[in-house]
């Protein structure tokens, strides 16, 4: 019986190719866009669960409220964590980690690792990464230590055992003593390092008063708490501690630290502070929702196809019936017959991820699927998920073809019925209300990332190198003697740039009413040349000049509009020539600039302070010009190697340095642009099926008009029209469906786009083209059939 069965499909398949090749391709490319779709959700889910002890680790952040704002964010004091130990049992141990750049030097070989983390001895005792020489117990407790991951230890040692070598950190050459190597962190890591050093080289060595200072913010602090802890509890009992140990000072200066706990589990999705590496809950989602969509699209192809075709196989049935065959026997048949449709599909499957699996990747941006054949679960997933699709995808038509009654399909009296109709046009219009909405979605996606990619910053970014000097003495001759290079436009000295990161600072200014206002404002140190090279404009006062150099090394700032407002001005110029006190220093404000994103779109435009800070200068900006630039790359590298010759020449250009912020985004529009091709086209295939088959249905009416003389312009409307209604519809439909989805999606961005009418138009338009051009296929062929053709046998 089953050898029988399996005749009778292979049979069909092969006899309707065309049909058999479509829901095949269709199912196959639904499967394989939902199988990496399905990888690429895992992984984000999958972030630090690799860590035994992730339940009971939580990362401690901080709201510091002041008169004028409240600043969430995910650092934390130095003096926290050390002083929490002791006084609450729930806490067995804690880490801070914090991320730096350093040089590092090993006889004639030199890079700037910019991936580099300061971290507590106990990060090998409360983290799983995998320490692969070395003892968990000291690799991080002497000052100066430091461990390798795998890869950056070959990049210094090669296949020597690195452990006990010294090798020379930062500018200052200090020795330290390489005392692990451990694996290289795993991509679903939110810490990531390409080597540590130990926190005792900055407690005790370098900054031995940091862990009592409660304002200093710059680490962030991950706590292990004892299994069966309350987090919440513990969380309740922090304000009293706060107020033990800092509510004077906190008094004084008028800003209050509440600490609070995040479940380390939750942080790279849910967070709203940002981190060592965050991901997006609301992407993760979409991502979920195309994939469900994408399958859908795919049996609804499947069922379409099957249920339009029932005509062809109602004799089959009719005859079998009478022989004695049961219903249940015939159902059973037909969902087998989908099964191993899918089975084909599935082997299709296999073949299409090994071959894609690195344009995945690389349109990911990460590696998401490692160990995808050798791990039994994936295969035995995408399996799991062919057999379901075929016995969902198959019931409904089986139950259609086995309950035909023998007496009419004999008799030539069957005919699919209204039901039948209705149910292939629900299905067509659920199809293209899908691919209608990921191509709203689509364009208004890219609408946004064009936004933010010609957004007006407020400043210039093009053609600006910058190099990091890491506080070089002789980065300010190497300034100046790049100034006078004939492609060199002008160089400027700065603590931070665009897009870079900026300091907080405890700051004390002068608001309209007279008195002195606390705020944690953002902070640049630059030099007198920074406001002109990046063409940010002055609106009252002026910026900094050497015309004023002892004022302006001491005494001066310049705040941005945000700033003004934040004190209270109405105008700009009413800011000029009040007071300020900060981070030791006291003057008076000499400048309001217009306010520029030094942060990405995706966040507001925030209070910012400048000041010439002379010795906490540690990047050079060079504004180029096009002409010769490879010319003047290389006269900079001769200044570099004369002036800095310590450190490795190594730059980046602003506007790529600036744009990297984005690159979540740009890959998740890649992967969306992808996935909604991959629907739209899987949505086609079932059109191009449905248009054969009407097509071939209505071939002696084609034929009869043909003769009554109708025009071939006449019957491919005719055979157009009533899909295109489908396709109307469906847009009616997927409209505000999208238009909901993607106005929350846009609600993540600080400075975003509206969603303009012609968006909708152009969905609409492109989704008519495509419909058309697909049915317009079938509908033009059929049309210049010969009638005599079809109408000789009747």
């Amino acid at each position: 019986m089953l050898k029988n069965h399996f005749k009778i499909a292979l049979r069909n398949l092969w006899k309707h190719k065309v049909f058999s090749f479509i829901n095949i391709t269709g199912l196959s490319v639904g499967i394989t866009a939902c199988f990496f779709i399905f990888m690429y959700v895992a992984f984000e889910l999958s972030y630090d669960k690799f860590h035994t002890k992730v339940d009971n680790i939580y990362r401690l952040v901080t709201d510091i409220k002041s008169p004028s704002e409240t600043i969430n964010t995910d650092a934390t004091s130095w003096a926290f964590a050390p002083n929490l130990k002791p006084e609450f049992p729930e806490i067995e141990a804690f880490v801070r980690v914090q991320r730096s750049g350093y040089l590092i030097r090993k006889d004639n070989i030199k890079f700037q690792e910019d991936n580099a983390m300061l971290a507590d001895s106990n990060f090998f005792k409360v983290f799983d990464f995998k320490l692969l020489k070395g003892d968990v117990n000291t690799a991080l407790t002497a000052p100066a230590s430091i461990v390798f991951s795998e890869t950056t230890a070959k990049k210094y040692f090669g296949d020597a055992d690195p452990i006990g070598k010294t090798v020379l950190m930062s500018g200052d050459a200090v020795p330290a003593v390489v005392t692990g190597v451990m694996k290289d962190m795993p991509g679903n890591s939110q810490i990531h390092a390409d080597l540590l050093i130990s926190m005792t080289s900055l407690t005790q060595k370098f900054r031995p008063d940091i862990d009592k200072q409660w304002g200093n913010y710059g680490a962030n602090t991950y706590l292990l708490l004892k299994p069966g802890s309350n987090y919440k509890a513990l969380e309740a009992k922090f304000p009293p501690f706060m107020e033990k140990h800092n509510g004077k000072d906190a008094r004084e200066s008028k800003m209050f630290a509440k600490l609070l706990l995040e479940p380390m589990k939750d942080v790279y999705l849910h967070t709203t502070r940002g981190g060592q590496e965050v991901g997006s809950m609301s992407n993760v989602y979409i991502f979920s929702i195309v994939a469900v969509f994408i399958l859908l699209i795919a049996c609804i192809n499947f069922i379409n196809l099957t249920t339009a075709r029932s005509v062809e196989r109602a004799k089959e049935v009719g005859i079998r019936k009478v022989v004695g065959a049961a219903k249940g026997e015939l159902a059973a048949q037909f969902i087998g017959e989908s099964v191993a449709l899918c089975m084909i599909a599935f082997f299709i499957t296999i073949a299409l991820s090994a071959l894609l699996l690195p344009l995945f990747n690389q349109l990911a941006g990460k590696t998401v699927s490692e160990g995808i054949f050798t791990t039994p679960g994936y295969i035995a997933g995408l399996f799991g998920l062919s057999v379901v699709i075929g016995l969902l995808a198959g019931v409904y038509p089986a139950l259609v073809l086995s309950s035909f009654r023998p007496v009419s399909v004999l008799k030539g009296r069957f005919s699919t019925g209204t039901k039948g109709n209705i149910l292939r046009k629900t299905l067509v219009v659920a199809q293209f209300s899908i691919s209608i909405a990921l191509i709203i979605g689509t364009i208004v996606v890219y609408d946004q990332m064009n936004y933010m990619r010609n957004q007006d910053l407020g400043f210039s970014k093009d053609q600006t190198l910058v190099l990091e000097t890491d506080n070089d003495p002789g980065q300010d001759a190497f300034r100046q003697a790049i100034s006078g290079l004939p492609g060199v436009k002008g160089a400027t000295l700065s603590s931070s740039v665009p897009g870079g990161g900026e300091n907080g600072a405890y700051s004390e200014i002068e608001n309209s009413k007279g008195d002195l206002q606390v705020a944690n404002l953002a902070l640049y140190f630059v030099d007198f040349d920074y406001i002109k090279n990046y063409g940010i404009k002055i609106l009252a006062g002026r910026p900094f000049s050497r015309d004023f150099m002892n004022t302006d090394t001491a005494q001066a700032m310049i705040i941005n509009e945000e700033a003004a407002k934040l004190f209270g001005y109405a105008t700009p110029e009413k800011a000029i020539g009040r007071r300020f006190k900060q981070w030791g220093r006291e003057g008076k404000i000499v400048g309001v600039m217009k306010n520029f994103h030094y942060r990405s779109l995706q966040e507001k435009i925030d209070p910012l302070t400048m000041r010439v800070e002379m010795k906490a200068l540690n990047k050079v900006s060079v504004k180029l010009s096009a002409a010769n630039l490879p010319s003047t790359l290389s006269q900079i590298e001769t200044k570099w190697k004369q002036y800095v010759p310590n450190k490795p020449y190594t730059y980046y250009f602003l506007d790529e340095f600036f744009d990297r912020q984005y690159r979540s985004e740009q890959r998740f529009g890649k992967l969306f642009f992808n996935f909604a091709i991959l629907a739209i086209a899987i949505s086609c295939l079932g059109l191009l099926g449905l248009a054969s088959y009407a097509t071939y249905q209505r071939t002696r009416e084609i034929g009869i008009r043909k003769v009554l003389g109708a025009s071939t312009t006449g019957i491919v409307n005719m055979l157009s029209i009533d899909f295109m209604k489908l396709v109307i519809i469906s847009f009616l439909i997927a409209t505000p469906i999208a238009w909901y989805f993607m106005h929350k999606w846009l609600a993540d961005f600080a400075y975003r786009i509206e969603i303009q009418w012609w968006v909708f138009a152009l969905a609409g338009t492109l989704a008519v083209v495509v419909a058309l051009t697909t049915i317009s296929f079938q509908a033009i062929r059929a049309a210049l059939t010969n009638p005599v053709k079809s109408l000789r046998s009747e």
